[in-house]
């Protein structure tokens, strides 16, 4: 090798380490598990390192793997958790605000679930201590028809004042991709439905009873802040296969843009979108109107289009996601274009899940997670980015 090669490469290395020292001096990314049953070699914690890596790029930190109290940290920590978090666990965290995190904060553990997005459906219902009915009422026009109950009796009064109108759609409040979720056309189908709800679950964080719609689509609406940058998107989501033939969530489409949730009203949107678009953000501005303590850097909401027993066409917000999820590997490879190119305005972004043995993944993906999960099996997760018409600023 020759003497300007060497010099090249000790020139690289003194850089790297350089630039390794300034981000250690700056901060640290680290990644938060909530709840001990998550399994740190699965897919979704390895899925969430990944995602906190490319986290730590955009902000110019370090990675330091998994948060440890007994660790002394340099410098500022950036927070990448499993789930949302409560305010108080925040707050001895030293989260403060929503650039110490990627997900949400919360007063408490039922705000970061379905319950909160319908009323107790009269004022004798049980509520647990923290309860804001002033957010439900903030939401009404945004959301489907629907109560949520803390007690067996609320449940069944609900479920039989809903069926009033046609089939019920009963909710697990903490179920993820429409997991937990039974239709009930009579008030007798119920008792099976809450034999598997433990009194614990019940009383913490609720049950939803909601107006089943059909044909429906949902649409994914969501907004991320990371430093400095900020963007917003719609899209949908695809289902595949697992590898017991069950259907489960199998990767988002995104359409995303640089800027708030309003920005995306600036696009061409077909008016049902535009819909959707402007029922996640009420949704959204209640949530930092009403709730207390509640602040979130990735704030996600589902809202579902379809027709009800009626056959009449309906619009609402289903349930937030102010954690990481299943779009974030798309949302933080927009964010890292947009940072790259300060005059893109808009790219599409995708994460895709594929189970059982497949073709490698394309030479333009950012892989987070290719083998075998010791639940799931053979799985392969993935993101991929490319730009749009919309792209570029206008001159």
């Amino acid at each position: 090798m020759a003497f300007g090669d060497n010099a090249r490469m000790s020139a690289q290395f003194i850089e790297r380490a350089n630039r390794s020292d300034r981000a250690a001096a700056t901060g640290a990314v680290v990644t938060c598990t909530l709840g001990a049953d998550v399994d740190p070699e699965g897919h979704d914690a390895r899925t969430r390192s990944c995602i906190a890596e490319k986290l730590a790029s955009l902000l110019g930190y370090t990675f330091a793997g998994e948060f440890d109290d007994a660790d002394e940290y340099v410098g500022k920590l950036y927070f990448v958790p499993s789930d949302a978090i409560t305010a108080d666990r925040a707050a001895s965290l030293h989260i403060a605000t929503e650039r110490d995190l990627f997900g949400g904060v919360v007063g408490h553990r039922f705000a970061a679930t379905k319950a909160i997005t319908h009323p107790l459906l009269d004022s004798t219902a049980y509520a647990p201590e923290g309860w804001v009915a002033p957010f439900s009422q903030a939401v009404a026009g945004s959301v489907l028809e629907g109560f949520t109950a803390f007690t067996r009796d609320d449940a069944r009064r609900a479920v039989a004042t809903q069926l009033d109108h046609g089939p019920v759609r009963v909710k697990r409040t903490v179920g993820i991709g429409g997991s937990g979720q039974h239709v009930v056309d009579a008030i007798g189908e119920l008792d099976a439905v809450l034999a598997d709800i433990d009194d614990a679950e019940l009383s913490s964080v609720g049950i939803v009873v909601e107006e089943n719609l059909d044909d429906v689509t949902t649409y994914s609406i969501g907004e991320v802040r990371v430093g400095d940058l900020v963007a917003s998107y719609h899209g949908t989501q695809r289902l595949t296969h697992n590898n017991r033939g069950n259907a489960v969530y199998g990767g988002s489409s995104l359409f995303v843009v640089r800027g708030e949730l309003a920005s995306l009203l600036d696009a061409p949107l077909p008016d049902t979108l535009r819909v959707a678009v402007t029922q996640a953000r009420t949704y959204d501005a209640a949530a930092q109107a009403h709730l207390p303590r509640f602040l979130a850097s990735r704030r996600n909401y589902d809202v579902m289009q379809g027709t009800d027993a009626r056959g009449r066409p309906k619009s609402g917000v289903l349930e937030q996601s102010w954690r990481i999820g299943g779009a974030s590997g798309a949302e933080v490879a927009a964010l890292l274009a947009f940072d790259a190119d300060p005059s893109l305005m808009a790219v599409h972004a995708a994460t895709t899940e594929i189970y059982g043995d497949s073709p490698p993944p394309p030479t333009d993906a950012t892989v987070y997670f290719r083998g075998v999960d010791a639940r799931a099996g053979f799985l392969t997760k993935y993101s991929r980015i490319e730009p749009h018409a919309y792209a570029r600023r206008t001159r």
